[in-house]
């Protein structure tokens, strides 16, 4: 009987670059080298989702890597320079970050320090939806921009926090570039001082230091594998405090985020057809042979009823009664929009980020806890002003828009009675009757629109600028064409005579001359300013501890994937120890080396590195050719950590077992009591002082299961799922395991509630994954009956979240 039973088998149509399992579900994600994201369940390897390349985020996925919650999935893209962020349920894009340099590997993990400043800080962390309405959600139109605020039902920035503890997303890539993002989303820290290509990446749940796997070239010009620990201390011993201020500066850049995409609505529901009067009046002013201005001819048709030949050409053929009214729904329907948009939108994300920056604002100025970390209260002030004279800006757009609303409306009432009467068309009575103050309200306009301006024609290629809202939404350094005109105004003169206001800091900057956009492009460059330097103090104080060259890379293996190469990295929560896991090709494939550090870099431990040696002891006590099973040779293809104390390896017989593959379980306990302690010389490579690392011979029982029928050569495992899915040499064959079936029937009370909540977790899974609605209920004996459950019932991805495991 088989030691692990095999729950599904696929023969894929492109190859494989990366897979992960889910670190709460029986889910596994998949990228293929169409950029193809797949989602997979254990049972029967039935696909959940797939989400194809789009040109926003690119088709070249480098690494995968899961929320620790399980509910989001993070990959990067080599050709955009780009971190995505998917939302697992819906396969939703959530949010995606540019880098600097393309991303080869990513780490996701979370804290596990129970500190009593930490939990009254969890408990007081919602205090912010007590003061702050919630964000009104995007219009559905523009959905597709980003999915993170269009679902009416979900609270678009927590979802993308998710749990109140910190977790951190790691991110390495070319020439030492190694940064890290808390929540995923707000980069903390810079790295600087790492040399190589990161290969792995792996930062210890206390946070004390995070080991790194770069390959570097050696002094013979080979590709040379080193392990590199760095001293992260300061994220360590500040923990409450890196915890506050990255939920905070998070929700300013989900909020600096917001307000980009709502301007992004605005610009969208501006047309270009309101720009059809100033182009047409532009025409007009280019093919008239008379020298009367445009403002006085229409001025003389406002007083007089009349006009000359030329302005009712431009009237009459150009505009037209139908072009005119059409013009005027547009400006009304665009205005109403952006109206919306103003006051909903751009006004509500203001206050809010007005909110967080002011709480910011406090925590800096506890110099004590928080300057450590690299807060600046005057930068922060500098922010918060930055967001005052945004919504400044706002608030004179909407001035702007109901000015514009008022003169277009009867500006228009008038020209189209005017139209009427040209064409000698009957005049409804009601658009008949105007006053001497409409009159006078017409003219005022026409005075202060209509004018010919030359310096405009030599800047925009127009002489008009009637449409006055434009300009603001222009993504664009020059000045408004045409500025509110604030003479009059009461406030603005006792500011300009007052020595102490005018200088005051207590009053926000209004920039007459400048676009919304402009404000928007200056409050978004000083607060990233705010939040990179924290992320530069940090980094600076993240020093490299251990760097440890391990051994060369044969050239051969280097058309490998890289993501599915040896080293492996591990982080024991419980013991705080860092483990690497790897081989050594060019000094014995038949050997598995293991090198462990403590997560505290002031501590140091023996017996740092050993080798494990499976050459003559994988055998069968049940098997009648036990004996010449003693004389194989089995060759380490890949090995990964199933938990703190297991690994799972895949291995390869010699030619006389016909080059057999072997999914096996070694237990580390026997492994790391060897009594022979390795004293490593620091100026030499560990595979040039190999003879001496002491070896452990390992007999394995019966936790080993040949692969039949298949040429193995990769394996990813999830100890806390008991799952593996192995993967074959040509990327493309694929098969699934439960790794621990064989101890269900003798586990306690506690284990069959476990195993029963897991039944209910697969039993969720959709066969389909596009949200069906046929739900089929579990038979209360699951726990028993786990194989039948998976093949045979199937309920909604959306219900899982209920099902959880703690």
């Amino acid at each position: 009987m088989p030691a692990f039973r095999q729950v599904g088998e696929k023969q894929l149509p492109n190859p494989i670059l990366c897979m992960a399992w889910s670190p709460k579900r029986d889910l596994i994600a998949l990228a293929n080298t169409t950029g193809e994201l797949l989602l997979h369940r254990l049972a029967s390897f039935q696909r959940v989702w797939s989400l194809p390349p789009i040109e926003c985020t690119g088709k070249e996925i480098t690494a995968l890597a899961w929320r620790p919650d399980g509910k989001i999935l993070a990959f990067s893209v080599r050709d955009t320079k780009q971190v995505v962020l998917c939302g697992v349920e819906k396969a939703e894009i959530l949010h995606v970050f540019p880098m600097q340099n393309p991303v080869t590997c990513m780490h996701w993990m979370e804290v596990t320090d129970e500190s009593s400043a930490l939990s009254s800080f969890y408990n007081s962390e919602d205090e912010s939806k007590l003061f702050l309405p919630k964000l009104p959600t995007l219009p559905k139109s523009y959905s597709t921009t980003s999915k993170i605020f269009s679902e009416e039902k979900s609270d678009e920035i927590m979802n993308l926090l998710g749990e109140v503890r910190l977790n951190v997303l790691v991110l390495g890539g070319d020439a030492g570039f190694v940064e890290l993002y808390a929540y995923g989303m707000y980069k903390i820290t810079t790295v600087t001082g790492v040399s190589g290509t990161c290969r792995s990446l792996s930062l210890s749940s206390d946070l004390k230091s995070l080991s790194v796997i770069t390959q570097v070239k050696s002094a013979d010009n080979k590709p040379e594998i080193c392990y590199i620990q760095l001293d992260t201390g300061l994220l360590s011993d500040c923990l409450p405090e890196v915890t506050r201020m990255a939920r905070k500066f998070t929700h300013i850049s989900t909020l600096l985020q917001y307000l980009h995409l709502s301007l992004t609505c605005m610009c969208e529901a501006w047309e270009d057809i309101l720009m059809q009067m100033d182009l047409r009046l532009t025409k007009f002013v280019q093919e008239k042979n008379t020298s009367t201005q445009v403002q006085d001819e229409f001025l003389e048709l406002l007083l007089w009823g009349q006009s000359s030949p030329e302005l009712q050409a431009l009237l009459m053929n150009q505009l037209t009664v139908k072009g005119l009214k059409k013009l005027g729904h547009s400006i009304d329907s665009s205005y109403s929009s952006i109206q919306k948009l103003v006051i909903s939108h751009l006004q509500s994300g203001s206050e809010a980020l007005l909110y967080h920056l002011s709480e910011v604002k406090g925590m800096s100025l506890w110099k004590q806890k928080f300057e450590p970390l690299g807060l600046d209260s005057e930068a922060i002030e500098g922010a918060i002003t930055a967001v005052g004279s945004f919504s400044l800006k706002a608030n004179e757009l909407l001035q702007v828009i109901d000015k514009s609303m008022k003169n277009f409306k009867a500006f228009f009432r008038w020209l189209y009675v005017a139209m009427l009467r040209m064409c000698e068309e009957h005049v409804p009575p009601e658009l008949n009757k105007m006053t001497q103050k409409d009159i006078a309200f017409v003219a005022d306009f026409l005075s202060e629109h209509f004018s010919e301006n030359e310096e405009l024609f030599d800047r925009k290629g127009k002489y008009f600028n009637v449409e006055r809202v434009g300009q603001y939404l222009k993504d664009e350094d020059d000045d408004l064409v045409s500025p509110p005109n604030t003479k009059g105004n009461q406030w603005l003169k006792f500011l300009q005579e007052s020595a102490h206001l005018k200088e005051s800091h207590l009053l926000f900057p209004s920039y007459p001359q400048k676009s919304l956009h402009f404000v928007k492009r200056m409050m978004e460059n000083v607060i990233e300013q705010c939040l990179q330097k924290p992320a530069e103090v940090i980094g600076k104080s993240i020093k490299q501890s251990i760097f440890l060259p391990l051994y060369t890379v044969p050239e051969s293996s280097e058309s490998t994937p890289r993501l599915f190469e040896l080293p492996s990295l591990w982080n024991d929560k419980k013991a705080k120890m860092h483990y690497v896991l790897f081989c050594m090709p060019e000094i014995s494939s038949s050997k598995l080396f293991l090198l462990r550090k403590p997560t505290d870099p002031n501590k140091h431990i023996s017996n740092t590195v050993v080798s494990i040696n499976l050459s003559h002891h994988l055998d069968n006590a049940e098997d009648d050719n036990a004996a010449a099973q003693l004389n194989c040779v089995y060759n380490y293809l890949d090995a990964r950590f199933y938990d703190d104390e297991m690994l799972t390896v895949v291995l390869q017989g010699s030619e006389e077992q016909n080059k057999r593959r072997v999914l096996a379980q070694l237990p580390l306990a026997s492994t790391m009591s060897c009594a022979s302690e390795f004293n490593w010389e620091p100026n030499m490579r560990l595979d040039q002082q190999s003879s001496a690392i002491p070896c452990q011979n390992l007999v394995l029982g019966n936790q080993w299961r040949e692969l039949e029928s298949m040429k193995a050569q990769f394996v990813a495992v999830n100890g806390i799922r008991k799952v593996a899915c192995v993967l074959s040499t040509n990327l493309r064959h694929i098969r699934v395991f439960e790794m621990d079936v064989e101890d269900e029937d003798d586990e306690g009370a506690e284990s069959q509630n476990t195993s029963a909540d897991q039944d209910a977790l697969d039993i969720t899974m959709s066969s389909t994954g596009q949200g069906g609605e046929e739900r089929a209920e579990a038979d209360d004996e699951a726990g028993g009956q786990r194989g039948d459950v998976l093949q045979n019932t199937e309920e909604r991805l959306e219900s899982e979240e209920a099902l959880e495991l703690s």
